[in-house]
């Protein structure tokens, strides 16, 4: 069968800067398109956020039996114009959408132009779904996911227990032509790769925890390694919400690459309490490649760490920023900015982050995500429908109400990106390279405005010589 995965693109209405910020490769579809690859079925994978305009004439060159996507809650409204786009153009093809909204919220995808909702990990349920129809045969109750039947949907009931064993390697190749492009700042080419999947840490602020039910599992290190082995970019990624859970792996994988001899660079999520707890591990770890971590600092404040369950105070986040430097690990830290923050702990936030020296702060704002307890209540970005408007929830948008008058608290987001804008500079990041290109043509064409007011009013000198 002839099977089209796509990945989508921002809406960049709402993000202004669209997907430029950073660009990895889509790790989950190229896990979906390994397996479909493995049935025999012909498999292709249209990245928008590199090929934004290719989608119509794929469709028409290509002629899917099975169109695939996935995507976040951002991607939510995106997904299902690439489907409707694919049922007008291919009518015959079956649409199948995955990934954590699906997951988490399925409901949002009982839509005309939808055929299957796959919920949970999605290689087998997606093989399954592709072998009942390239026998002939109804894709009805199939475990794990929601299929049309009759005009509704229906669910095949609990999915089958996850075996990290079973899922066979993603097909990098998938992509082969786009792999130059993909990046997180300085790191270009880098590539994707998990070795573990699910968090046994239950953070109040996030849902990544519920995909696997709040359960933890490692792959084999054999094979993280003999997959490390294939991977021909010099960045690595590692994509698992938590990595160095188990301190004991960390230390047998670290060997393993040690003794393999495999010499690539590493970027990769860490906790605090991870952080701290044995500095020999992360030593060892930046012997063998380990440059940059995503650590979640989440807040500055305490009573913030204790809403989300966080298990840590602000002076160990101070300890740890102090370890990552004296151990030469460069880091990557996120902070959660709560719509309820007044001009104090916007003030207060800035002060941590230039007192501690960080290296590249991100910030993103607390939103009610899937998965979360949240009932959107809320909420006050909505669809026509009564649903939330998904395509701001991208965290870089308010869509609960702020303390600040909303204005004013964007603008206080906005500008903390200003503020340290010589860090991603340092750290040669596209989002800032191009605000600042945008910012500069916004002043030319104001400047030549102004200029082409002064000659009509026949004065013709600097802007605001005719007001004095």
């Amino acid at each position: 069968m002839r099977v089209l995965l796509v990945y989508p693109n921002a809406n960049k209405e709402i993000i202004g800067w669209g997907d430029k910020g950073a660009i990895a490769e889509p790790l989950a579809l190229e896990y979906v398109g390994a397996g479909a690859r493995l049935d025999g079925h012909e498999v292709r994978l249209l990245d928008l956020r590199l090929h934004n305009e290719d989608l119509d004439d794929v469709l028409r060159e290509f002629q899917p039996e099975v169109v695939g996507v996935t995507g976040y809650s951002m991607h939510v409204l995106r997904n299902l114009e690439v489907c409707r786009i694919a049922k007008a153009l291919v009518p015959l093809c079956r649409t199948v959408v995955g990934g954590h909204h699906a997951t988490l919220e399925p409901i949002d995808f009982f839509e005309p132009q939808m055929d299957h909702v796959v919920t949970g990990e999605g290689v087998g349920p997606f093989r399954k779904i592709l072998s009942l129809m390239a026998a002939g045969q109804p894709v009805q109750e199939i475990p794990g996911v929601w299929s049309r039947v009759d005009g509704e949907f229906k669910f095949g009931g609990e999915a089958m227990a996850f075996d990290i064993g079973s899922v066979p390697p993603p097909d990098r190749t998938l992509v082969l032509h786009d792999r130059p492009h993909y990046f997180i700042d300085w790191m270009q080419p880098i590539a994707m790769m998990r070795t573990t999947v699910g968090c046994p840490y239950r953070c109040t602020f996030c849902a990544l925890w519920r995909i696997m039910d709040g359960r933890y599992f490692k792959r084999d290190i054999d094979a993280v390694v003999a997959e490390l082995k294939t991977i021909p970019e010099r960045y690595v990624f590692f994509v698992d919400d938590e990595p160095f859970v188990d301190p004991k792996r960390m230390w047998a994988l670290a060997e393993a690459i040690e003794q393999a001899g495999i010499d690539k660079e590493y970027f990769g999520y860490c906790r605090i309490d991870s952080l701290l707890r044995d500095l020999d591990l992360m030593s060892l770890w930046h012997r063998v490649g380990l440059r940059r971590l995503l650590l979640g600092v989440e807040t500055v404040f305490d009573y913030e760490l204790k809403d989300y369950n966080k298990r840590q105070q602000r002076a160990d986040i101070v300890k740890a920023i102090r370890a990552s430097k004296e151990l030469g690990i460069k880091l990557f830290c996120n902070f959660i900015v709560n719509p309820n923050y007044t001009e104090k702990e916007f003030a207060e936030l800035v002060q941590f982050i230039r007192e501690n020296e960080v290296d590249y702060p991100s910030f993103t704002i607390l939103t009610p995500i899937p998965g979360t307890g949240d009932d959107y209540g809320r909420v006050v970005e909505r669809q026509p429908n009564g649903r939330p408007n998904w395509s701001y929830f991208d965290l870089q948008h308010a869509v609960i109400p702020t303390t600040l008058p909303k204005e004013e608290f964007m603008r206080q987001f906005d500008n903390l990106y200003q503020v340290f804008a010589s860090n991603y500079i340092q750290a040669d990041s596209p989002l800032i390279l191009q605000d600042r290109r945008e910012r500069a043509e916004r002043e030319r064409q104001r400047q030549e405005l102004y200029r082409t007011v002064a000659l009509r009013v026949g004065g013709g000198g600097a802007p605001g010589t005719a007001a004095r």
